[in-house]
């Protein structure tokens, strides 16, 4: 038989049996996240399998706990995670990396917010990287009471988001406002689509509110504008997005329900709830979804 049809019939094989050398890799923890990370894979970003241990047991912070892991993957292979280290008390979050998530570095405490005493929480740090400028830009809410105008939230409850950039995580520049679209906000993640395109998932956080929107930009830093009305139920938070094929899937926790649901959007302005489609393994909690090769998942499976 020809190179040329065995080829072809490669190919066939491959389309039926997901021959992909794609796969997607989520963080998560459980409750009450002492344990660490924990590491969900799928090979369609629909339909997740627990690989069943922790990867990184918190050891910074006042609580010493591991919450929202935020991933991303330089362009050296490196992986880099942030994560919440303490509900209240700490000026800042954790930070560890690893070239295999196996091995890990030494855990850091980064104290963003220390030059902000009053500074009441700092939560569900969320990693980017912004392949147009070549750094890492990280976010998170804070709440500083009595800073902004609040709705019927307590101010130790009324957030805002702040960030800072780095190239190599040994320096980073000072931290500044995000994010403050007149409420109370926190669990915000940053979608690229295109070059100067980008979407903000956020959550609004005020009574009665407490759901998901979204505000675009032309930088990644911002400033993000036309904050939409909300598109998720009330008592949803953690989002993170993922594309697939021409769409975006936006996963997020429905507390409210007890459940994690999935959206499936093109736009950013429809969207349709696709929860019936997907799979998630009980206990899991918020996190980040990447793009990853199929082979990380073989290694971290072994």
């Amino acid at each position: 038989m020809s190179s040329f049809r065995l080829a072809i019939i490669g190919l066939l094989f491959c389309g039926l049996t997901s021959c992909s050398k794609q796969a997607y890799l989520f963080t998560s923890f459980h409750e009450p996240a002492n344990e660490g990370l924990r590491l969900l894979y799928s090979y369609d970003a629909y339909h997740w399998t627990d690989l069943n241990k922790t990867f990184l047991k918190p050891a910074v912070g006042t609580q010493k706990v591991l919450r929202d892991p935020s991933i991303a993957q330089g362009p050296d292979g490196t992986f880099h995670l942030v994560w919440t280290c303490s509900w209240k008390g700490d000026k800042g979050f954790g930070y560890a990396s690893s070239k295999d998530l196996i091995n890990w570095s030494e855990q850091k405490f980064l104290p963003v917010m220390e030059s902000e005493p009053k500074t009441v929480n700092v939560w569900a740090p969320e990693i980017f990287y912004d392949n147009a400028k070549k750094e890492y830009v990280i976010i998170w809410a804070s709440t500083i009471p009595f800073r902004f105008a609040k709705g019927i939230e307590e101010e130790e409850n009324n957030h805002r988001m702040y960030s800072i950039t780095t190239k190599d995580f040994i320096s980073f520049s000072k931290p500044k406002l995000f994010l403050d679209p007149g409420f109370s906000v926190i669990d915000a993640v940053i979608v690229k689509r295109a070059s100067k395109d980008y979407v903000l998932v956020l959550k609004d956080n005020t009574r009665p509110n407490r759901n998901l929107k979204v505000a675009f930009a032309k930088d990644a830093l911002g400033p993000y504008e036309d904050v939409s009305e909300t598109f998720s139920p009330k008592l949803t938070e953690g989002p993170t997005v993922v594309k697939v094929k021409n769409d975006w899937l936006i996963y997020f926790d429905a507390y409210g329900q007890k459940i994690y649901s999935a959206y499936k959007t093109s736009d950013f302005k429809t969207f349709k709830d696709v929860t019936a489609s997907i799979s998630i393994p009980e206990g899991h909690k918020h996190g980040t979804i990447i793009k990853v090769k199929r082979r990380v998942i073989e290694e971290l499976k072994k």
